[in-house]
């Protein structure tokens, strides 16, 4: 192969991602013309709504997989985190790359924490898991939809009377605005999204040359801690609908992950941890998924999807 084709979403944030993954491949196959195909998906056009309301999972992903499973890309550089734990038929993940920057943080404008915050301080977020953790903590506070890309999340938040905002550390370092940062919040307080931090790179699972070239990149810890994170999510049958977030760490053979489920509106958590080996990834997500499920977290599920 001497020509790839990668497609991403055209955000700015999501091309940085596409930047540094053809920077990448571009340093390991000096010989290979890489092309960055720009793609529009549903949770671009329509930013109106909150993405629980849009209702379809693959909100970022879906036309991207569609140009993939149609031949106009050869592969897709994802934001793991948007990456439903199903995939259609005929993809697969070729490589996770190494996770940075995992957890959310809080920029406020009086540069207060989030503890600081005054009662009834307004805060932003587009994440139903970090509204409910959020309430959770501190249910004095108001929490606002924020919907765009970064960049129009800045604007919309300097153009406010909001006390603050949360998001994903990964893209607001990735774009170099980690100088807003007011405070990196404790994953004890807030636990991320399944996958937050990571990068994925999808391929068609029989395009042999292609999965071969992008291997390399394969991060086996960031791997092995996604799998376990997916494997939660996937049982638990969550997705943007539903208030959930996950964090797997590795350490040499062991992975311990940690998994979090709340209600809406906060009042209701159920959260736990457990350890194992890092070869059975998969099976620690289910397990704690389980355990959650046996402790509170059915009864949680059940009353939000039945609104």
């Amino acid at each position: 192969m001497t020509r790839l084709r990668l497609g991403t979403r055209g955000s700015p944030l999501a091309l940085w991602q596409a930047h540094h993954v053809r920077d990448r491949l571009a340093a390991l196959h000096p010989a290979l013309e890489i092309e960055i195909v720009e793609i529009t998906t549903t949770g671009d056009r329509n930013l109106s709504q909150p993405l629980p309301e849009i209702g379809a999972e693959g909100l970022f992903t879906k036309e991207v997989e569609e140009a993939l499973l149609d031949g106009r890309i050869d592969a897709a550089v994802h934001s793991c985190k948007d990456v439903p734990t199903q995939l259609p038929a005929g993809l697969a993940l070729a490589a996770i790359l190494e996770r940075v920057h995992g957890g959310d943080v809080l920029i406020s404008k009086a540069r207060a924490t989030l503890a600081e915050l005054p009662s009834a301080s307004v805060l932003a977020t587009g994440s139903l898991r970090r509204r409910a953790q959020l309430l959770h903590y501190r249910p004095d506070l108001s929490i606002v939809n924020l919907r765009g890309n970064l960049n129009t999340r800045f604007r919309k938040f300097h153009a406010s009377d909001w006390a603050g905002m949360i998001l994903a550390e990964a893209g607001v370092v990735r774009l170099a605005m980690q100088h807003e940062i007011t405070e990196r919040i404790s994953t004890d307080v807030l636990l991320p999204a399944v996958g937050q931090g990571a990068l994925a790179r999808e391929a068609r699972a029989d395009d042999g040359g292609t999965r071969r070239l992008v291997a390399p990149l394969q991060h086996a810890e960031t791997a092995d801690a996604v799998a376990a994170e997916r494997a939660f999510l996937h049982h638990l049958r969550g997705g943007c609908q539903v208030p959930v977030g996950a964090l797997a760490t590795v350490a040499g053979e062991r992975l311990r992950l940690q998994g979090v489920i709340a209600s809406l509106d906060g009042k209701s958590l159920c959260r736990g941890a457990l350890e194992g080996a890092r070869t059975q990834a998969q099976q620690v997500g289910v397990a704690l998924a389980e355990q959650l499920l046996a402790r509170g977290a059915r009864a949680i599920l059940d009353a939000i999807r039945a609104v």
